[in-house]
């Protein structure tokens, strides 16, 4: 396993008729690496209910000229309906995809950073197609995974897999959210899809958490009635 290489921000892109040429997969550090490669992204990290959710997405290489047409970008840029769409389209154009996820109860156990670990390594766990290397969202690197890693900070804005790996996870995501919106709708989940909004957090003052928050988090620790 490797860590982040600083290199990566610099290496010449490979000529390419496309109007992006800033994605890692068309520089030479990335797109000589013979096999395939997967990215992998989470969402949700910074919320106070609900699990934290990753995506492992392995792009083939026909599907990056695509995408980039389609103007693929981090799922936090791109607007819900957006999101959804390119979603959709990564589902049809990737080699494989898979979702892994740790629990609230997880969190609470572990830290909030050990369960974002977990969940991106069951993501990776779960493919079916063994990538060469995984490209990682960030800087720490996954305990026990089947294969090597590179660590991006920034990936979702310089790797197209990690970006896709993104929408993937954060659609996925709200999908889950707004179906337990409807088991408690005092939180306002539908809008702030768990984060700490100010409906949230005067929710949480006045009917205190529900068993999906995270009890670890100082906003989830208010006393009230457990719903």
């Amino acid at each position: 396993m490797v860590g982040c290489s600083p290199s990566l921000g610099k290496a010449t892109p490979t000529p390419t008729p496309l109007k992006e040429t800033n994605w890692l997969e068309f520089s030479s550090t990335v797109a000589n690496i013979p096999g395939l490669i997967a990215g992998v992204d989470e969402v949700g990290r910074g919320c106070l209910f609900g699990p934290v959710v990753a995506a492992a997405v392995i792009l083939p290489a026909s599907a990056l000229p695509e995408l980039t047409a389609a103007e693929i970008k981090d799922s936090k840029k791109l607007s819900s309906v957006r999101r959804v769409k390119l979603a959709q389209q990564i589902y049809s154009l990737a080699t494989d995809w898979k979702i892994g996820y740790a629990s609230t109860a997880e969190i609470d156990q572990m830290n909030i950073l050990q369960a974002t670990l977990l969940a991106m390594r069951r993501a990776v766990h779960k493919l079916k197609v063994q990538p060469e290397l995984c490209l990682i969202d960030g800087n720490q690197l996954v305990k026990d995974l089947p294969v090597p890693q590179q660590t991006i900070i920034k990936g979702d804005e310089r790797s197209l897999a990690i970006a896709a790996a993104s929408i993937v996870a954060k659609v996925w995501r709200d999908d889950l959210i707004m179906r337990l919106a409807t088991k408690y709708p005092m939180y306002d989940l539908a809008n702030n899809k768990g984060y700490g909004s100010k409906k949230h957090l005067l929710a949480l003052l006045k009917y205190g958490s529900s068993p999906l928050h995270r009890k670890s988090f100082r906003p989830c620790q208010i006393s009230g009635i457990e719903v």
